[in-house]
């Protein structure tokens, strides 16, 4: 799951982003209610979001560099 989201375009990672955020979201409104089956899936779903977001970060990178260079 770590590289999964290596091959996708940057449209593509944020519209994962979005996808995961609403997950998480869910699922922490889930847990004060006390329906969750995995609560290690919280801290899953924080991680691929920090994943996201880090590749997001780069990939606007080298495209800000390459229309420098």
């Amino acid at each position: 799951m770590k590289n999964s989201f290596q091959d996708l375009k940057p449209e593509e990672l944020l519209a994962k982003r979005e996808d995961l955020k609403k997950k998480y979201f869910d699922l922490r409104f889930q847990m004060v209610v006390g329906h969750v089956e995995n609560p290690l899936q919280k801290r899953n779903l924080r991680r691929q979001i920090a994943r996201i977001e880090t590749l997001i970060g780069q990939k606007c990178k080298k495209a800000t560099d390459g229309q420098k260079a």
